[in-house]
């Protein structure tokens, strides 16, 4: 059985080129991210480094899970091959291209 995790929020944007995922996962340093692609099964999973002072303890936890995870199913459109991963202040910013086959491109028209 999976370990409990939360769901981090996700904003999905699409242009011609592909889509982008934003997700937010606060307090995951880049080594604690797996960011992977199984079939068209896109995974993020990521540990939280909550810092507890060492001569303290909790009286009220907010958070009870220690991990994110999150996934997706990718279209044939998109080129799973591609995908571009950047993490910067506790912001996953995921770039998925469209495959070739799938961006629009421009038909050049023969005159006789």
């Amino acid at each position: 059985a999976a370990r409990p995790a939360l769901t981090p929020p996700v904003d999905v944007v699409e242009d011609a080129r592909g889509i982008t995922l934003i997700a937010d996962l606060p307090g995951v340093a880049r080594e604690q991210l797996d960011v992977r692609v199984d079939g068209d099964q896109l995974e993020i999973e990521a540990e939280l480094a909550l810092q507890t002072p060492t001569d303290m303890s909790a009286i009220h936890v907010e958070v009870p899970v220690a991990r994110y995870r999150r996934a997706f199913t990718l279209s044939k459109e998109l080129d799973a091959d591609q995908v571009e991963a950047e993490l910067k202040d506790g912001v996953l910013h995921l770039r998925v291209p469209k495959a070739a086959h799938a961006q629009p491109r421009r038909i050049s028209v023969q005159v006789d």
